[in-house]
């Protein structure tokens, strides 16, 4: 039979499978479409077509034990015929395509179409010019060769408008960069369990081909599709693929198809992979969704020669998702939730725009009117129609100054600086061992009012140890004597424990002489399998006699049991079961325990609650876990009913009880008490025993004996916040977080519920922002629902690490502190920038305005003004973004959600330095020509060349600039701006590098930049009025702030604003501008799965063969019902309610039946 379907499918594709299709018993669209597939389905397919997996496993020339040899010609062969498992990312885009949006700014054009007619107009001599009667004579004749040079400015404008879209088309094009770069680090850290040539290897997902043998476990995500071919108890999520919430058990004999993108709940096993990257189940989709861009389109070429029909019906498809998807994305955008700086910064902005508006326009208003009425009605000229070019030449003359008045007012620089620093506090925080997924969590953890940690592994070293046990009615202080311990008790121990935990954990030698022996896996069965070792026992030999594939069956752990069992079959067939678990929990199973002479005596319930008080109580208080080892024997026959566990897991005989050690990071007290001193609540979320986490949390400092506060278990919790109806209630919350410091023996949604209710407390009158920790499977609801989730680099499980924003590559608690000082640092950078920015704003526009008003000129020309945005801008966001952080930043509280970016002491600094340039800047313009006994640039003709007078306002007002510059790196008041500014080498740079430009603009810079070159002492005045800048700081700071009540904050979100839609509606998933700018298209192909689970009709559409037509139709109306299935936002903010929750989503037609359609 099946050679018969292979000599059918070879007819069919004879042309182009015939060249390889020979290597291997089973060509890559057969385990295409064996893949799509489902539970029984797929077993009689595979029965009909192969016989078994094992012999799909020798047509893929795979062992299921050794997997593939791994030799690089195989590796390679395999990667040609089946693919490779990535899929290829969206093309970046371009730099003309980034220059082309940065051309898209508003008052970039408004300046381009100023330039033009300006430029066109100089080159227009019109006939009236040498008439006398015109009014070009105003204050001195013009030089012939002046005339000529009335294009410069023009060209000038031109020039610096391509300078500041190439800096913003760069930035841009640097950031797109950074983040692939950043994504692609990501992706290899991701790595896989595979066996190759019978070693337990580990490789990067991307390196996985077709007929590896992969190893999975609790808590994986799969990386590609495959088939099932041993293993224990395995449950998946499929819901990313399938929207059902259920979680689908897998086995060999009913349903062993396993897909690319699922979860693993429970349970553990082996797969071989059969489809990888564009052709797993995901890929698929993906290529749906267009999401491979080009490169697809040009594999969909070869595709077409390769596999005939399928290719042809995927290109309408493809192209038609496609177009639906771009629409929706537009449309989506701006539903999206901002970050809180982000949300201040917009309305900032859109402050200060239509400010600058209002004055350019009444600037321009004002030069016309003076114009028209000085030569119309106080001159009585008449309006001469040769003399039409040239008043229209004034008029594009004033329009341009009125344009830039505006340039100087609009502060773009805003969305820059915020970019730059968040872009170098992430480059940053990766030294500090921060891996940010999401750009803003960076800015948020400034914010952050709590942090709710686990224990194990974060506050903990995760290095686990037996350091006391109760073993034959002995309870040792430390590891007993080998002797001492009855024979056959310590086979039972040995056996039980080196059994009853998974096969990959393991003990390895050190790396280095002296150093601690490697641990491999899970670290609590390391620290059992340490103590099998210090008795002075090897659990390799019982591994080996009692290899993977002979147990019998397997209960692994999950946060529901607490406990892990293994059941064996004993030589004279009867059944033995291990079993381990949390002491208090597996107690309460037990019956017997073991005597000293290694006999089973009984164990009442009263032995156990004395042996509670008298063992376990006094090892949790010194802060140990407690694990009880246990074992129960079976009849052969009858043979037990497995799948009923309660009466399985009973009657047990407990061999022993193991206080287990897992010190506390010596870093960690310091960097609670750093967090505390901060203003931010830590508070331990663990699913230990109460006593052990009271224990520790008075070591790590989280509570101080005397203080008040609670520590509950996660029953007692549950207790208080719920009503009579069991439902919760928020109010009930808000009368225990407040004081809520350990919450022990809690289970996921215990830290969901708590992380949920410090959210929506109004009990302060902050918001609370919160950050949890977490590195199960099960803590992903927590850390998505939290506003900074963390999740650990080593530890973590590739579900927390999906649901988290910032990764700790080192587990560490402290690196946390160093989120938080970057976060506060990101903030302050941004107010620096703004306090710089706005006063240089204020400034400019005050004296293009009231100079424009009294002179017709503005004293700055656009040209110039173009420089000083440059520098404010472009430079100052650089310079001012890029400090390092410093402790100080912990000594104060968090900011929280309603503080205004601007502060008093900001608005005090910024008025104050704005009067200080705005008197001497008006003092030069007024009496200037009479300070240096030179000729007035007031009033100057049309086209004259540059006046010393104008140039030498021109170069104070940058010199102030760059000295405010340093001022502006202190905004609370500070008296000393210098200090720390050598760790800055960036803004010594750039400070540095303006001046010199600046000399050469002065000196050499001539018509275009309305320069004429100054002489020593002239620039030496220049320098000290710059100077006096700094004196002037000291003078303002001495003023105190609380005296100037009139001062009003600025950049404040109010209440209304403040809570978001996403708490009013969950199913609005956030993202906010930086973001999308940064994510430009890149949907990572295992980021973007739950965005599918409306896509997974189309394949089903295929299955069924229904008419394309139809399918499209349904297709558009999922597309548009579902919220966007691809709506490209931060891909990993998923909420899965949202396909399922919104019962409009699916209508009957979109349900993807085709029999609706009329199709049989």
């Amino acid at each position: 039979m099946g050679d018969m379907t292979n000599s059918d499918f070879y007819s069919k594709n004879q042309r182009n499978e015939s060249s390889h299709g020979g290597d291997f018993g089973c060509t890559m669209e057969e385990l295409r479409s064996l893949m799509e597939l489902r539970g029984t389905e797929a077993v009689v397919k595979i029965k009909e077509t192969y016989g078994d997996t094992e012999a799909i496993c020798r047509r893929l020339k795979t062992s299921p034990v050794e997997g593939l040899p791994g030799t690089a010609p195989d590796l390679e062969k395999r990667k040609q015929i089946f693919g490779q498992n990535f899929i290829p990312p969206k093309k970046p885009k371009t730099f003309l395509q980034l220059v082309w949006e940065a051309l898209q700014d508003v008052t970039l054009i408004i300046l381009e179409i100023a330039a033009i007619i300006s430029l066109g107009l100089s080159f227009y001599h019109p006939p009236g010019e040498s008439n006398e009667g015109c009014a070009t004579a105003q204050g001195g004749a013009e030089d012939e060769g002046e005339a000529e040079a009335g294009w410069i400015e023009g060209a000038a404008i031109l020039l610096s408008v391509i300078c500041v879209v190439l800096v913003t088309a760069f930035n841009d094009w640097s950031k797109e960069k950074q983040f692939r770069g950043l994504q692609s680090r990501i992706e290899q850290e991701q790595k896989f369990t595979v066996v190759r040539a019978g070693q337990v290897v580990q490789i990067p997902v991307a390196e996985i081909v077709v007929g590896d043998i992969a190893q999975i476990k609790y808590g994986d995500l799969l990386p590609a599709d495959g088939l099932f071919i041993q293993g224990n108890d395995l449950k998946i999520d499929e819901s990313s693929l399938t929207g059902e919430s259920d979680q689908v058990r897998k086995s060999v004999d009913k349903d062993p198809m396993l897909l690319s993108g699922t979860h693993v709940m429970e349970g553990s096993g082996r797969m071989v992979v059969t489809a990888v990257g564009v052709n797993s189940q995901t890929g698929i989709i993906f290529t749906l969704l267009g999401a491979g861009g080009e490169e697809e389109e040009k594999k969909d070429k070869k595709a077409k020669q390769q596999d005939g029909a399928a290719a042809m019906e995927m290109q309408p498809l493809k192209s038609a998702e496609g177009g639906d998807a771009d629409d929706k994305k537009k449309a989506n955008m701006h539903k999206k939730e901002k970050s809180v700086l982000q949300g201040k910064l917009t309305k900032l902005a859109v402050q200060i725009g239509k400010a600058g508006l209002v004055m350019s326009a009444i600037t321009v208003i004002i030069l016309v009117l003076y114009f028209t009425v000085d030569t119309f009605v106080v001159n009585k000229k008449p309006w001469l129609t040769e003399c039409t070019p040239v008043y229209v030449q004034y008029f594009v003359k004033f329009f341009i100054i009125g344009v830039t008045v505006l340039v100087v007012a609009v502060p773009e620089g805003l969305p820059l600086a915020v970019t730059i620093s968040l872009a170098y506090s992430v480059k940053k925080m990766m030294k500090d061992n921060n891996l940010v997924r999401h750009l803003d969590a960076c800015e948020t953890m400034g914010n952050a009012t709590a942090i709710c940690s686990d224990k194990t592994g974060t506050l903990t070293t995760n290095r686990m140890t037996v350091v006391q046990a109760y073993v034959g009615d002995v309870h040792y202080k430390e590891i007993p004597d080998p002797s001492s311990i009855n024979a056959k008790t310590m086979e039972l121990l040995v056996n039980a424990i080196a059994i009853n935990s998974a096969y990959t954990t393991k003990i390895l030698p050190p790396e280095k002489e002296g150093a601690l022996p490697r641990q491999v896996g899970n670290k609590t069965e390391c620290g059992l399998l340490g103590f099998v070792l210090d008795l002075k026992q090897d659990y390799e030999p019982v591994r080996s006699q009692m290899p993977e594939e002979k147990l019998y069956k397997v209960y692994t752990f999950n946060s529901v049991r607490k406990s892990m069992s293994t059941v064996i079959k004993m030589p004279d067939e009867s059944f033995r079961m291990y079993s381990k678990g949390a002491s208090e929990i597996v107690l309460k199973k037990c019956c017997k325990i073991l005597s000293g002479a290694g006999e089973p005596r009984v164990f009442r319930p009263r032995d156990r609650d004395e042996m509670v008080k008298k063992v376990i109580e006094p090892m949790a208080c010194d802060g140990l876990r407690t694990i009880c080892v246990a074992y129960r024997d079976f009849p052969s026959s009858p043979e037990p009913d497995w799948d009923n566990e309660n009466d399985i897991l009973n009657e047990l005989t407990c061999i022993c009880v193991v206080g287990i050690e897992d010190p506390v990071r010596p870093e960690v007290p310091e960097a609670i008490r750093k967090c505390q001193r901060a203003g931010i609540t830590v508070r331990m979320v663990t699913g230990d025993n109460i006593n052990t986490a009271r224990a520790i949390a008075i070591k790590c400092g989280i509570i101080h004996p005397g203080e008040d506060f609670l520590c509950l278990e996660g029953k007692e919790f549950n207790r208080r916040i719920r009503n009579e109806k069991g439902e919760i209630e928020q109010e009930r919350i808000d009368k225990i977080w407040p004081k809520l410091r350990v919450l022990a023996r809690s289970s996921p949604t215990d830290k969901h519920t708590l992380v949920k209710g410090i959210i929506d407390s109004t009990h302060t009158e902050q918001r609370q922002v919160v950050a949890v920790t977490g590195d199960g499977t099960n803590d992903g609801p927590a850390l998505k629902k939290a506003d900074v989730g963390f999740a650990m680099g080593i530890a973590g499980t590739d579900v927390a690490k999906e649901a988290s924003d910032i990764i700790l590559t080192d587990d560490n608690f402290s690196s946390i502190v160093k989120a938080v000082m970057w976060g506060r640092n990101v903030y302050d950078s941004i107010s620096k920038f703004l306090q710089f920015q706005l006063t240089v704003n204020v400034v400019a526009v005050i004296v293009a305005f009231t100079g424009a008003c009294i002179t017709q000129d503005s004293p700055l020309k656009a040209v110039q003004m173009l420089w000083v945005n440059l520098i404010m801008d472009t430079f100052a966001s650089l310079a001012l973004a890029t400090e390092p952080p410093t402790e100080t930043l912990l000594l104060r509280k968090p900011y929280g959600r309603n503080k205004p970016l601007i502060s008093r002491t900001m608005m005090k600094n910024i008025l104050g330095h704005a009067v200080y340039q705005l008197t001497l800047i008006f003092t030069l313009l007024f009496v200037g020509e009479k300070m240096f006994q030179i000729d007035s640039g007031r009033n100057a003709p049309l086209h004259s060349p540059p006046s010393e007078h104008y140039t030498i306002i021109f170069n104070t007002f940058v010199m102030m600039q760059l000295f405010n510059e340093i001022n502006a790196r202190k905004i609370h008041g500070e008296r000393n701006v210098f200090d720390g500014i050598f760790r800055n080498p960036i803004f010594c740079t750039i400070v540095l590098g303006t001046f010199a430009i600046q000399i050469v603009i002065v000196q050499f810079g001539g018509k275009p930049f309305s320069c004429s070159p100054l002489q020593l002492d002239q620039w030496m005045w220049c320098i000290f009025i710059g100077l006096g800048e700094l004196v002037w700081g000291q003078v303002i700071a001495t003023i105190p702030t609380s005296r100037l009540k009139f001062l009003k904050e600025a950049g404040r979100l109010t209440q209304k604003e403040e809570i978001p839609e996403e708490e009013l509606n969950e199913d609005v998933e956030e993202i906010d501008h930086a973001e999308r700018e940064l994510r430009r298209g890149q949907i990572l192909w295992f980021r973007g799965l739950n965005r599918i689970q409306t896509q997974i009709e189309v394949v089903n559409t295929f299955k069924s063969g229904a008419s394309f037509q139809g399918a499209l139709r349904r297709q558009s109306s999922v597309t548009s019902q579902s919220q966007d299935v691809a709506s490209l936002s931060s891909p990993s903010r998923v909420s899965l309610s949202n396909a399922l929750s919104s019962p409009t989503s699916l209508p009957p037609a979109a349900a993807g039946h085709p029999r609706r359609e009329g199709v049989p």
